[in-house]
């Protein structure tokens, strides 16, 4: 749970180095914490104002052409929008749970730098080129998709080859996302038993999140039907969320699952979840839930600031730079090796395929000015570099010899130690829960969007229309996330989580996606006879890093196979997948290379802003 981070009447004695070092010694480790989080805003600041101007630059962003926000305007998806509001919501889609739990799980294994080396340096090079890219390829063609883009200058097959590429990898978002929430709602604590009350920290997670849904729902009625000024809504229903968060703390035994399996019972509920949510209008829950959402995000990122910079001002020796630098090359296991695989765990805290659907999906729609791309493209990706800071400053604060839990929990834990730096420590139990529903409010906001977005493919894939087929193609889309759920492993002590069983081949999935992005926009780029190298070397490593990756993942799986038998596991079913995965971005580059040999376009792409020659 942290470091004694506990009300006084349930303390336990905690871990501590007080004992082994002398005061300057103490002095310095609190200042490392500080010091690290210091020198990666500088390095982020420094790779906007000039790395970011020149990939900037190259692109030619021109404010006199006319945008497909502003060309098209009707009110509902085309809407230009200011870049400040404009970043804040683009800010909250693309921040999930990948940059929180990435990092928590490569510092477990790898130590803290190699992280946030992979996380500074990567983002700046890599993921915000990555988001920026794709957001301006989609302004300057009429706000398509990346799959379309790739179809207008690869063709069809590379058309088809993401499409069903985004789909598995969607799938994979869902589960892993779905599995790693369920835990965060069971489990419970014995220092806060017995006595006079009892507290159930999953129980008060999932209360919370659960009353957070609803009154998101209760929000967009009131916006919808009484129409009241943003101000006001505002000022009404932001800390109507803070107070939920408390009232999740008084009722945690009443969401207990007496169950065998209550991990598995909360998946299934949480895809029950996504299938309804997904199929909602966005006015009822997935816009009012992302506006009070970006502010629980905007509130735990201004926590964690405030726990790193002033936490040891306040409790002294308690946020220490506590967890190794680094362990180990080789953390054991079939993924536990620092070269590929501490890039694929990290995953979205250094760059993420899934930010390109989003870039390419609704932020397209609503760029006013072609320049407003660096701010909002390139800016929002080292904003949540920041984020996965932030959740790796909640891993290195635990002593060493504590057993870690999962990254829900340490998370969760750690964004409620900083929290008490402001309210005090006999309010634990409220910064804790809020910590952690902090992260499946990040969730939620994933798994919503990943669903519909897997409904909208399968709908183009096969030109399905009504309401009815929507629905049938959402239960589609969630079925392969239901079978991982329903054949995973309980949790037992001791025994790797489920989840972990998923994360990796979500992690290289999402890069690897990442990857054919910036291939798609590499071809056009170059038929348009633009510098490439900005995009192309990027494009290279990653590319090199999610194939090995995969590939490793593959040969892995179907040793088991070999050794145990063809089963219904995670292990096979990650096989299977894997190798289709190879398959489909072995056929996209195929047609990469055709397009390239065939020359430049015979026209500039028909977009507003289209790259003039």
């Amino acid at each position: 749970m942290g470091a004694c981070a506990r009300p006084a009447t349930h303390r336990r004695p905690c871990p501590s180095f007080a004992g082994s070092l002398s005061p300057a010694d103490g002095l310095i480790l609190r200042r490392v914490l500080p010091l690290l989080a210091l020198t990666v805003i500088v390095v982020l600041c420094l790779g906007y104002r000039f790395y970011g101007r020149i990939v900037a630059r190259n692109y030619a962003l021109d404010d006199g052409a006319v945008t497909p926000a502003v060309k098209v305007n009707d009110g509902e998806d085309y809407v230009p929008t200011k870049p400040f509001y404009l970043f804040g919501q683009h800010f909250s889609a693309i921040a999930a749970a990948g940059p929180i739990a990435g990092p928590i799980l490569a510092g477990q294994a790898f130590g803290w730098l190699p992280c946030i080396l992979w996380i500074a340096i990567g983002v700046v090079f890599i993921g915000a080129v990555h988001d920026f890219s794709a957001l301006i390829a989609s302004v300057r063609h009429e706000a398509e998709s990346v799959a379309e883009i790739a179809k207008r200058h690869i063709g069809r097959r590379a058309w088809l080859s993401m499409m069903i590429f985004i789909w598995l990898a969607l799938s994979y978002v869902i589960v892993a996302f779905t599995d790693i929430t369920a835990s965060t709602f069971v489990g419970k604590t014995e220092e806060f038993e017995g006595g006079a009350f009892q507290f159930n920290p999953g129980g008060a997670v999932a209360a919370a999140s659960a009353a957070y849904l609803g009154l998101s729902i209760v929000m967009g009625v009131v916006e919808r039907y009484l129409k009241p000024p943003l101000w006001l809504t505002t000022l009404l229903f932001v800390p109507a969320t803070l107070g939920v968060v408390w009232l999740g703390t008084k009722i945690s035994t009443a969401f207990v699952l007496p169950l065998d399996n209550p991990q598995r019972a909360f998946g299934l509920i949480i895809l029950v979840y996504c299938l309804i949510a997904s199929l909602l209008p966005v006015w009822l829950l997935l816009q009012p839930r992302g506006y009070l959402g970006g502010f629980v995000l905007y509130i735990a990122l201004a926590v964690g600031v405030i726990g790193i910079f002033f936490g040891n001002l306040r409790y002294p020796g308690e946020f220490e730079l506590r967890q190794p630098a680094f362990t180990t090359f080789n953390a054991g296991g079939a993924t536990g090796m620092l070269f590929p695989f501490l890039f694929v765990t990290i995953a979205c805290g250094a760059c993420s395929g899934f930010h390109g659907l989003v870039c390419s999906g609704t932020t397209s729609k609503q760029i006013s000015k072609e320049t407003h791309t660096h701010p909002v493209g390139y800016g929002a990706m080292l904003a949540e570099a920041f984020v996965a800071l932030i959740a790796l400053a909640t891993l290195v604060i635990v002593a060493q010899g504590t057993k870690l839990p999962g990254p829900g929990k340490i998370y969760g834990d750690g964004i409620g130690k900083f929290l008490t730096v402001i309210i005090g420590k006999e309010h634990f139990l409220f910064a804790a829960t809020f910590g952690a529903m902090a992260f499946s409010t990040f969730v939620f906001d994933t798994l919503d969007v990943s669903t519909r977005l897997s409904r909208y493919i399968l709908q183009e894939l096969f030109n399905w229309k009504g309401r009815a087929v929507s629905a049938a193609a959402t239960a589609i889309s969630l079925a392969p996330p239901t079978l991982f759920i329903m054949t995973a492993r309980p949790p037992a002590p001791g025994v790797r989580p489920a989840y972990l069983d998923f994360w990796t081949l979500f992690g290289t999935s999402n890069q690897l996606l990442a990857a054919l992005t910036l291939l798609a926009v590499t071809v056009w780029l170059h038929r348009e006879k633009r510098r490439i190298w900005y995009t192309a070397i990027p494009m290279v490593f990653v590319m090199t890093i999610t194939v090995w990756a995969l590939i490793l993942q593959v040969r892995t799986a179907f040793a088991a196979v070999r050794t145990e038998g063809l089963a219904l596991n995670a292990t096979t079913m990650n096989g299977v997948v894997g190798l289709a995965l190879i398959g489909l971005a072995v056929s996209l580059m195929v047609e990469s290379v055709k397009a390239l040999k065939n020359g430049p376009a015979a026209e500039p792409a028909p977009g507003p802003g289209a790259l003039t020659r």
